[in-house]
């Protein structure tokens, strides 16, 4: 009798331990899916939503609907380097607390400044390389936009070719050891592009890629990111220019794109910078707040 009451009590013991471990298995499992980082996030920049380095521009995110925001580092003209609020610990530790406090990350910094400016020939572009990079390590950010614009559009200005390259090796270089990455937006088809990159020869310098540039090129969206290939691609611009929405957007077909980065294996940040409709352009929480939900709708449906 002793004996059955002691196998009875084994037996009860191993099964309250087997009961204990798949609790803990799929308490484990939920929490994994609870923290789980989506693959593709969507943020917008926050010149376009007309908060360049303001902290209010996170409760306009949030409002809009977004993950996080791209933040310029202020104006540049023929300032020594940009108009940057980052240069202030001050300002550096309101930023992070917005940030926390909204849940609104900051997905990459911008250097806005060079869709005008030169950066193949500025004066006193050492300074500002550092100024980029040094702000995008303080605040802990991964990635850095630079946009060449009109002056570093070599298909207009070839003879700036050399001068360009050397800069963004100066830059790649820079990025590299502060663990960042540099995101160029050039006028080049992806096919050039790919060209391009291989000639600076730096793994901090990649492609930020502009659905709006493979349009103007004529080209298929998906075509030109599976040339890049998915290592090349820093982050995507995913809107095209001021028209209409991206649901409404014939130019631009969502749900293919997402299957292209999907098979490719790439994830990472989206984000709006136009894709107004031009009957309400300033109208920034209807435009970004539909372009937003749309984006979200496709590539966060999982």
């Amino acid at each position: 009798m002793k004996s059955i009451k002691k196998s009875y009590k084994i037996f009860i013991a191993i099964g309250l331990l087997i009961a204990m471990i798949i609790s803990c298995c799929n308490n484990k499992k939920h929490s994994t899916e609870a923290s789980k980082e989506p693959r593709y996030k969507v943020a917008v920049c926050d010149w376009m939503i007309l908060k360049r380095q303001k902290t209010s521009a996170f409760d306009r995110a949030v409002e809009i609907g977004c993950d996080g925001l791209e933040v310029d580092l202020g104006g540049l003209g023929k300032r020594p380097t940009f108009k940057n609020k980052f240069h202030s610990a001050i300002w550096r530790k309101e930023f992070k607390e917005k940030s926390a406090a909204t849940g609104i990350e900051i997905s990459s910094i911008a250097m806005s400044g060079f869709y005008a400016q030169n950066f193949a020939e500025r004066e006193g572009i050492d300074r500002v390389i550092d100024d980029a990079v040094n702000s995008a390590e303080m605040m802990g950010v991964k990635t850095i936009f630079l946009p060449l614009g009109v002056q570093g559009d070599l298909t207009q200005h070839p003879e700036r070719k050399d001068s360009l390259i050397n800069n963004l090796r100066k830059i790649g270089a820079k990025a590299e050891a502060a663990g960042v990455v540099v995101g160029i937006e050039t006028n080049f088809d992806s096919k050039a592009e790919v060209e391009f990159l291989n000639e600076i020869g730096s793994t901090a310098v990649k492609s930020y890629f502009n659905f709006d540039n493979a349009i103007k090129h004529q080209k298929d969206i998906c075509d030109e990111l599976r040339i890049l290939g998915k290592d090349r691609i820093a982050m995507i611009h995913a809107s095209n220019t001021d028209s209409v929405w991206l649901q409404n957007d014939p130019m631009i077909d969502m749900p293919k794109i997402k299957k292209t980065l999907d098979e490719m294996g790439w994830s990472g940040w989206l984000i709006i910078e136009r894709s107004r409709d031009i009957t309400q352009v300033r109208n920034v929480v209807a435009n970004y707040g539909a372009n937003a939900a749309y984006l979200k709708k496709i590539f966060q449906a999982e």
